[in-house]
């Protein structure tokens, strides 16, 4: 590495005399950019921890070992937690303009509501910013040099913290591990997790605090269903009746948990009130008392709520244009703003089934074709009219950029193959030669007309993003009727709203989200159809299925059932580049921007080196038993 202050920087990261959070923001401001500030970041850890493959700080070996922390094991950030008393900071307010629905991840969709969730769920390990795994219910994360790991990634052994309960006091045991598969993969509860969790052949409980998983077959993402908030939380088993074929509704919006609160009430697309959980594990946490997670309204009010007005300490996923954002910071004032790079896309979903056909009681019915977007020629010229560069510097800004691809992000499974290009004339010669001819001001072919319903959730940003898509698409003959649906509605899984991504009632619809694993095999059941198409949302399986675009492809279905049984990260790697080049050249999503993993507000007196969100493997609360505030 080059002389000077860069170098100077590296040396103080390296030695433990200024934090991760501490180089990037003084790495960037040296004019390197804060994308290559998180690279070398990384470098470090990676460095420290004794190497790792395609430059990624998840394992220490080709065995699949998850990598140590550097000097042992990692833990958590906690700064300043010693010596402090639970409950001792009163209410924390958290301002979440997507209001949740649910709080129970084995039956949301949406990031809204899988934040709700992970205030009071716990998985067995989570994710460091920088995607090293560390232990959340157990001892240690298993490893093939301490014996819990299956050299050939077959099996694994979690060993349980003693002396965990639930927060209703009734003892956490290996039970609970064993009965959370169970009730995931039972089909009448219609899990969206099911396909995640369905790698797994067995969980045997020699005793209430061991839990030995046998899976189907070996492979490097072994640990994705027991890590993370998205996919691993665990349920109580008592609360079932210990019967995984009771499915519980009520447990969706009032989960009991391990973790730091405590649901006291929960207001659907409103708010959600918790208090300290007095069975928390560590004495003196949390810090806060009380938690007022309050939804609704929109990204800039929620941003003024923190920036300007200080009436909350947090605001989550600030989708605001980045100059109106930075006006609201003030030298002085009571909030700071966050925006970190990460892996998150905005993209519009092609549906390949036809929304406004009814077959059997439902639309965007998986058998029934799309009467133009099954038409690459109608999807490439869509391809080629979206302008990114356009979206990326007017919307985004901040840690953002173009990209071609879908995951992307990560050296470690980013595509080089793959291009992006605006360019409106080549769009239209693709209509003319595949036969759409203008007819009046809207292109048709065989009696089918180019008209689009376009549907995406509530919010500035997106409007605009909208207006300036439509505009092209029109511009070469696609007339573009806009649809906006209220966040929490848009993102809801109930099997009765067809306003939700899940039923997909539009042609083409737009949103976020990105992988919850660094080996992000259960990212790609958004395009895996399964067999008999069973992954795909439909009526049959309450909407729950993870492919909401109806997407056949057996090419990409053939690697993806190769992926969740390969155990050498070069090898998975690679596969997920060769289905991210699938979805991208079928033009199966056009990928508008490579947006922040998170721009968020947070107060000035809350201590924002607990928050530690990083790359977004983990969501934003992921932490919260060590929020605190700034001694």
């Amino acid at each position: 590495m080059a002389e000077g202050v860069l170098s100077n920087l590296y040396t103080q990261l390296s030695d433990g005399t200024i934090s991760r959070r501490q180089f990037i923001e003084r790495a960037a401001a040296t004019g390197i950019g804060a994308a290559a500030a998180v690279f070398i970041a990384n470098g470090a850890a990676i460095a420290a921890a004794g190497g790792s493959k395609n430059g990624f700080a998840v394992y220490a070996a080709q065995d699949g070992t998850p990598a140590p922390a550097p000097g042992g094991t990692v833990q958590r950030p906690a700064f300043g937690t010693e010596g402090q008393t639970r409950g001792a900071g009163g209410e924390l307010r958290i301002i979440q303009h997507q209001a949740a629905t649910t709080a129970n991840a084995h039956s949301s969709v949406g990031t809204k509501d899988f934040l709700a969730g992970c205030i009071v769920q716990e998985p067995l390990m989570a994710y460091m910013p920088d995607g090293v795994i560390i232990p959340t219910l157990i001892t240690e994360v298993p490893a093939v040099e301490n014996g819990l790991l299956a050299e050939d990634l077959s099996s694994v052994t979690f060993k349980l913290l003693e002396g965990v309960l639930w927060s209703d006091g009734t003892p956490f045991t290996s039970r609970d591990v064993q009965f959370t598969w169970q009730w995931i993969t039972t089909l009448s509860n219609n899990s969206v997790n099911s396909t995640t969790w369905d790698v797994v052949e067995n969980i045997d409980t020699p005793d209430p605090l061991t839990a030995v998983v046998t899976f189907k077959n070996p492979s490097a993402s072994w640990f994705e269903p027991f890590t993370g908030g998205t996919y691993a939380p665990i349920m109580p088993a008592h609360i079932f009746g210990d019967d995984p074929a009771n499915a519980n509704p009520e447990f969706i919006t009032n989960p009991i948990g391990t973790g730091p609160f405590v649901i006291t009430e929960f207001r659907p697309n409103d708010q959600v009130t918790y208090v300290a959980n007095e069975n928390y594990r560590e004495a003196n946490k949390p810090f806060f008392s009380s938690v007022l997670l309050k939804g609704g309204g929109d990204a800039t009010s929620a941003a003024r709520a923190v920036l300007q007005t200080g009436d909350y300490s947090y605001a989550w996923n600030l989708q605001v244009e980045p100059a109106i954002l930075e006006s609201f910071v003030s030298e002085g004032g009571p909030g700071v703003l966050v925006s970190e790079i990460g892996t998150s896309v905005e993209r519009i979903h092609i549906n390949f089934s036809g929304p406004n056909q009814e077959v059997d009681g439902q639309r965007s019915e998986k058998n029934t074709p799309h009467p133009f977007l099954t038409d690459p020629a109608v999807r490439g010229a869509m391809n080629l009219a979206v302008p990114r560069q356009l979206i990326t510097d007017e919307f985004y800004g901040l840690a953002s950029r173009t990209s071609p691809n879908i995951l992307t992000g990560l050296e470690s499974f980013e595509s080089p193959n793959t291009t992006w290009e605006f360019n409106l004339d080549a769009a239209n010669a693709m209509l003319d030669e595949a036969g759409w001819a203008m007819d009046g001001d809207v292109r048709a072919k065989d009696g089918v007309e180019l008209v689009i319903s376009y549907g995406t959730s509530i919010n500035q940003v997106r409007q605009k993003t909208q207006a300036v898509v439509k505009q092209a698409f029109e511009s070469m003959g696609m007339r573009v009727n806009l649809d906006q649906v209220d966040a929490g509605p848009f993102f809801d899984s109930s099997e009765g709203n067809d306003r939700n991504i899940g039923h997909n009632y539009w042609d083409i619809s737009m949103y976020t989200n990105n992988p919850s694993s660094p080996v992000p095999t259960s990212f790609m059941l958004s395009w895996y159809a399964g067999p008999e198409g069973r992954n795909i949302a439909q009526r049959s399986n309450a909407w729950q299925g993870q492919n909401y675009q109806r997407y056949v492809n057996a090419e990409l279905d053939a690697l993806y059932e190769s992926l969740v049984q390969e155990t050498d990260i070069e090898a998975a790697s690679q596969t997920l580049i060769a289905m991210n080049d699938i979805i991208i050249n079928d033009v199966a999503v056009i990928v508008e921007v490579n947006r922040p993993s998170d721009t968020y507000a947070i107060s000035t007196a809350l201590n924002n080196d607990n928050v530690a969100k990083g790359v977004g493997f983990e969501q934003n609360y992921w932490n919260i038993a060590n929020w605190n505030n700034v001694l």
